[in-house]
């Protein structure tokens, strides 16, 4: 059995209006060591990113969707303990649907990504879901990387989470898939055929010294013994963390038993992936994307289906497929995040509406608790306002 681990990020927001808050090292400097986290069997990692309106949370590996599941929960949850504390909230929206100035986190890795990047790089609060599945070795990982190229649109249209940009719908399911792509390396790569061809690649990055590491779609840790699927948004709800990343463990395992029966990878150019995974971001579920094997438009409901058939014997032998399967008919059902951010936004029109729903969302709560939470939310503003408070205790779900 593959392990399997998440990192997922997420934005720090103020309770009351939506806004991102720029306090990541605050919240890292209240993380005592010694705390019980909020799940005893679990231990999440916090680290900062590239701006202090963000915190990732990384999951351990784990061999079961259950035990990943319970992580993920955990650790959304500890996070949030921390940002309460701070009088804000963690929410996981894959961008900011209000509009802000990034403050920058300060580090020689982060400085110097904002000298050489400029504007992407000032412009890039944006948080997604990245996916850890163990390898064997570098050679079966490439083998891997070769293997799934096709099938990771797909993934970006089912975590779809970010419909809103600079205070505007962008008219995108996931908006964040555009802004990620001007990273020099961001998208899709050419197949590599060796292990060997990756390194040699990975080296005649580095010495145009324009790349700091390389942002494809899928690469092979730096730091552990796995491969790295990075296209998904951070989703909406915690349950949709665990279905990407089942379908990515049973991408990595189908991709490993065709690379040793001898299947040759897919030769489809790196700039058709790159449309479909366009057609992803722009439509999400709502449209047309291209299907993993012909590269021709279909009903996103065949091309999921086609994902869900391809890696049916991998998700059957890890005891995954019934999960998968009602998972991914709740997201048929129900809607990614981003048409659930835009059903909450189309109610009242105000954007900080979507951010409170998505806060119950994020941490399973019904979402008719953050409208409960909203009307309060109001009726304290105006009392508020006739008292001529200054300050309020934020209200909490």
């Amino acid at each position: 059995m593959r392990t399997l681990g998440v990192e997922e990020e997420f934005l720090i927001v103020d309770p009351y209006n939506g806004a991102p808050l720029p306090l990541a090292a605050d919240l890292l400097r209240l993380e005592d060591p010694g705390r019980e986290p909020v799940d005893a069997t679990a231990h999440p990692t916090l680290t900062a990113e590239l701006h202090q309106e963000q915190l990732e949370v990384i999951t351990r590996p784990h061999s079961s969707l259950s035990g990943l599941a319970d992580e993920i929960v955990a650790g959304r949850a500890f996070a949030d303990s921390l940002a309460r504390s701070a009088g804000a909230r963690i929410v996981a929206l894959a961008t900011s649907p209000l509009a802000l100035v990034p403050h920058p986190t300060s580090t020689d890795r982060y400085d110097a990504l904002l000298v050489k990047y400029a504007l992407t790089a000032r412009e890039q609060l944006t948080c997604g879901l990245h996916v850890h599945v163990s390898v064997g070795a570098d050679e079966e990982g490439v083998a891997i990387l070769d293997r799934i190229r096709a099938w990771l649109p797909p993934l970006i249209a089912l975590s779809s989470n970010s419909p809103f940009w600079h205070g505007a719908d962008s008219g995108y399911a996931s908006f964040r898939t555009q802004a990620w792509n001007r990273w020099s390396t961001a998208g899709p790569t050419e197949v590599f055929g060796s292990a060997q061809a990756y390194h040699a690649l990975i080296a005649d990055l580095s010495g145009t010294g324009v790349v700091v590491s390389p942002d494809f779609d899928a690469r092979l840790s730096a730091r552990h013994p796995t491969v790295e699927i990075r296209v998904s948004d951070v989703c909406l709800d915690p349950r949709d963390t665990v279905l990407i990343a089942a379908l990515v463990r049973a991408l990595a395992e189908t991709a490993a038993r065709e690379w040793r029966a001898g299947t040759e990878p897919d030769p489809v150019p790196a700039i058709v992936l790159r449309q479909a995974a366009w057609q992803a971001s722009r439509w999400g579920l709502a449209g047309d994307l291209l299907h993993p094997e012909t590269h021709r438009p279909v009903p996103a409901r065949r091309a999921i289906t086609a994902l869900q058939n391809h890696v049916r014997a991998a998700l059957d032998d890890a005891g995954d497929a019934t999960h998968v399967e009602e998972s991914l008919q709740r997201i048929l059902r129900d809607g990614t995040g981003a048409s659930r951010q835009r059903r909450a936004y189309e109610r009242r029109g105000l954007l900080a509406d979507v951010v409170s729903e998505a806060i119950a969302i994020t941490h399973g709560l019904p979402a008719e608790d953050a409208r409960r939470v909203e009307r309060l939310l109001v009726s304290d503003r105006g009392a508020g306002a006739a008292r001529g408070d200054s300050h309020r205790t934020p209200i909490s779900l």
